[in-house]
């Protein structure tokens, strides 16, 4: 069943940059109405502003998708939506030892809590209607653990089973209601620097333009699950290996070795 953006309202959160504001820039392409979430009120107003300047609609506000009692109250002032797009997240890039108790805190409140709070916000209505999409912007880690990233890929993890639930849930109570799970590869916004890919044409560093299209595309086409590259998909089962030939497979691939020299988003390790 396909599902046109044009004429529907979709939220974004983390709508004010990277992947966020691609995905913003493009719905409004297809003839979305945009409403974007966003922790800097002076980021979300800029790409509200790039979407009015070409003829687009889209509306900004400033909220902690941490923070249930702000995500109700924002809801209410942003009103009913066709999709949700749970966008917004964090990464810290450090061992567990090394992390900081807030940071993992952090990592786990705004990847995996917040799902449950945007969506629990528009869910009932969307209900109500018989249609509409909540799409989760979940990642390769939320498939196979990486290193120096346990906080990470934990609530990765936690986003893809939120995911798989709830699109079971609604499909049990024939809601009308699709839960995508999107899961990309390492996506060069910044978000993580210095990863380098051991093998590209298997395993490459995603370009964010291509992942926010493919996303909206899932979306118009009713997809549940979207995970790129393709080759990505062969960790999931893959895992039901032996954990000595899995460690090997994984090792051979460079998805470890590849965060040697990875030090985290510049962003975070200011705003620490």
């Amino acid at each position: 069943m396909s599902h046109p953006l044009e004429g529907q309202t979709v939220l974004i959160t983390g709508g004010g940059s990277g992947i966020g504001r691609l995905l913003a820039l493009g719905a409004a392409q297809r003839g979305a109405r945009v409403i974007l979430w966003d922790l800097s009120a002076a980021s979300g107003e800029a790409v509200r502003d790039e979407i009015l300047g070409v003829g687009g609609e889209a509306e900004a506000f400033s909220v902690d998708v941490s923070d249930r009692d702000a995500v109700k109250a924002t809801a209410l002032e942003t009103g009913p939506v066709d999709v949700v797009i749970n966008n917004a997240g964090v990464v810290t890039g450090k061992n567990l030892l090394d992390a900081s108790d807030e940071a993992i805190e952090r990592t786990l409140q705004v990847n995996t809590l917040a799902l449950f709070w945007v969506t629990r916000a528009f869910l009932a209505s969307m209900i109500e209607n018989k249609r509409g999409t909540v799409v989760t912007i979940s990642s390769a880690a939320g498939l196979v653990g990486v290193a120096k990233q346990t906080d990470y890929s934990a609530s990765k993890f936690a986003g893809f089973g939120f995911a798989e639930s709830l699109r079971v849930e609604l499909a049990k109570a024939d809601a009308g209601v699709n839960s995508l799970v999107v899961c990309p590869y390492f996506i060069s916004t910044g978000m993580f620097e210095g990863v380098q890919t051991k093998y590209p044409r298997l395993l490459p560093i995603l370009r964010p333009e291509y992942v926010a299209q493919r996303t909206l595309d899932a979306i118009e086409s009713g997809r549940h699950q979207l995970i790129m590259p393709r080759f990505v998909r062969a960790l999931a089962p893959a895992r039901m290996l032996p954990v000595a030939l899995f460690d090997k497979l994984t090792n051979q691939l460079g998805v470890n070795n590849t965060m040697d020299h990875f030090v985290g988003r510049l962003s975070d390790r200011l705003n620490r």
